[in-house]
């Protein structure tokens, strides 16, 4: 199967778990019924329309990213505006995020509209050749154009989980009467499924961009030997400095930004790194074995 096509598919089974993912909120509101109905179908609604509009800001507030200048970073712009032109998008905006743990995040509606957050961590703390790496995955998701689907399935995922965690509030401080719109049943199931609904399909959304993202970097550097590298790199620093993020935005980093303890492991929205590490490899050898 072409690249082509692989990212035609790619993209169609995400904006497909984004359809899910508004489905379940709509869900939502059909069992409470009634107003309820209406007014979770206007938040879906505007979910998915802030999403196409302001998810770049939104992502870019939630984690505290400020404008990169280029004198700050003249090899990180470099890199950026080298690796644009050979993927054949515009140079996105750069921003950074003060933030120890190595780790950066791509966003926007379009191409046009994209913005690449990278951490202090990163910057700093990894190999020229491993950042540049990096960056050629965030860009792979521009090129792809998956970055938008990403942003509104975590908006979508945060608003399922703040309303889960809203009616966990009020069903712990409500009163003994069991007749309201839901009743004890449903009010558990809810507190309890609904998130879980989501992140399942958060994690259907992002595993697979993730793999795409990886394969059309190596063939943008020419080798998937610098990514499987900076993967590793990123592997151990995450791990030592896990970042403080809205958990419904963590899908969104090249590494998943969160501690990776008990339970939370089988839900990550990350495909496990030794997997994209050995799939980079694979990549490798039968690019030298063609090559032969």
């Amino acid at each position: 199967m072409s690249t082509t096509s692989v990212s035609l598919t790619t993209r169609l089974r995400t904006w497909l778990f984004v359809a899910g993912l508004t489905a379940l909120l709509i869900g939502v509101g059909l069992l409470f019924g009634g107003i309820f109905l209406y007014l979770f179908v206007g938040l879906a609604v505007l979910m998915n329309v802030a999403g196409y509009w302001f998810s770049d800001r939104i992502a870019l507030r939630a984690s505290g990213a400020a404008p990169l200048p280029e004198a700050e970073a003249p090899a990180l712009h470099a890199a950026v505006a080298d690796l644009s032109q050979r993927a054949g998008i515009p140079v996105p905006r750069l921003y950074l995020i003060p933030s120890a743990q190595p780790n950066a995040f791509a966003t926007g509606r379009n191409p046009a509209k994209s913005a690449v957050a990278v951490t202090q961590g990163l910057l700093h703390g990894m190999p020229a050749h491993e950042v540049k790496a990096v960056v050629a995955h965030e860009l792979a998701h521009i090129r792809n154009r998956d970055v938008l689907v990403s942003s509104i399935a975590a908006m979508i995922a945060g608003s399922i989980s703040a309303i889960a965690n809203f009616l966990q509030f009020s069903f712990l401080f409500a009163g003994d009467d069991d007749d309201g719109p839901l009743g004890w049943v449903g009010a558990i199931a809810l507190i309890i499924l609904a998130p879980l609904a989501a992140a399942v399909l958060q994690l259907a959304v992002s595993r697979q961009r993730e793999y795409l993202a990886d394969a059309t970097a190596a063939r943008l550097l020419g080798t998937g030997e610098p990514l499987a590298d900076a993967l590793e790199t990123l592997e151990r620093g995450t791990q030592a400095a896990p970042l403080a993020v809205n958990p419904a935005f963590s899908s969104l980093y090249i590494a998943n930004p969160l501690p990776r303890v008990g339970l939370a492991t089988l839900f990550s929205t990350h495909p496990p790194i030794p997997e994209r590490v050995r799939r980079l490899r694979v990549y490798d050898a039968a690019v030298t074995r063609d090559a032969a």
